[in-house]
């Protein structure tokens, strides 16, 4: 489980292709803290270190999560976006997130309000705005936001300069493809509802 506070900016040194799909090599300060078997939140999908090494650690990304998410297009030099799973002692300063992503949502627009940057987000699959409500919360690339708009074809947030220092959410732009991860409380709502 995640929380969607970003703990680092880390980087990618390399991406191999597999028989089963990729293999990362990601630097961070945080490999210290990583030991092989761990969960590790990358752009918010949740992947499993294979190999910590130094500064560095290694993760498989299966064809499942490549179709899903934006890992696909990945390459080396890029920054990613990295959370260790939350501890039972951590505070829960984001939302409950899985790292499981949903789909994926594609920047729209960026304009600057104040202090703020409002970002609006097209979902890929509108489907999945039925679990997205105002004020609630959203994950992009791994990222626990607060929506700020929402209509029947996209969403809005609002990017603090915190946010915007501490994240890749800073680079996005139009265009930029985000992993989404909705409320995970809201599915299962609709799942009880349904029987």
């Amino acid at each position: 489980m995640f929380t969607g506070l970003v703990a680092d900016l880390g980087s990618v040194a390399a991406v191999d292709a597999t028989t089963d799909g990729l293999r990362l090599r990601l630097r961070t300060a945080l490999a210290g803290d990583v030991g092989e078997g761990d969960s590790v939140a990358v752009n918010g999908v949740c992947l499993t270190a294979t190999a910590v090494d130094g500064d560095a650690f290694a993760t498989d990304v299966m064809h499942e999560t490549l179709d899903r998410s934006t890992l696909g297009a990945i390459a080396a030099g890029a920054q990613v976006n990295l959370e260790l799973a939350v501890r039972a002692a951590d505070r829960l300063g984001g939302h409950i997130m899985q790292g499981h992503v949903d789909g994926v949502g594609t920047v729209a627009a960026v304009r600057e309000d104040g202090f703020a940057r409002v970002v609006e987000v097209h979902a890929e699959d509108p489907a999945l705005l039925r679990y997205v409500v105002h004020k609630g919360s959203i994950a992009l690339d791994g990222v626990s936001l607060t929506v700020a708009r929402i209509d029947e074809a996209s969403f809005d947030v609002s990017l603090i300069p915190e946010t915007l220092a501490r994240t890749t959410l800073g680079g996005a732009t139009a265009g930029t493809r985000l992993n989404l991860e909705v409320d995970v409380v809201a599915k299962y709502v609709e799942k009880l509802l349904a029987r």
